[in-house]
């Protein structure tokens, strides 16, 4: 059940950041309106996460329909290579 209480209860600021939790962020109304949402940090991090892939995921798939989309042969050869420049690099 989400918690959501008016923004005058931040007088009591302690009580308000005592409810919240990872999962089970506090959302603040002002008149009678969801205007603000407190989260515990390691679900604000989760989102900007979430938020950089999705822009890759979109860049990826922009870049593939403009300059033509890789084979899976292609790809698997392509970190393959990779990996073997990283041994290489550890073992040197």
């Amino acid at each position: 059940m989400p918690s959501i209480k008016p923004v005058s209860d931040l007088r009591s600021y302690a009580d308000v950041l005592a409810d919240v939790s990872e999962g089970s962020p506090v959302f603040l109304t002002k008149n009678g309106r969801g205007k603000y949402a407190i989260l515990d940090i390691r679900d604000y991090d989760g989102l900007m996460a979430a938020g950089s892939l999705a822009g890759e995921l979109a860049r990826g798939r922009r870049e593939g329909d403009e300059k033509g989309w890789m084979s899976e042969g292609d790809v698997r050869a392509h970190f393959a290579r990779r990996a073997a420049e990283d041994v290489s690099a550890l073992e040197a």
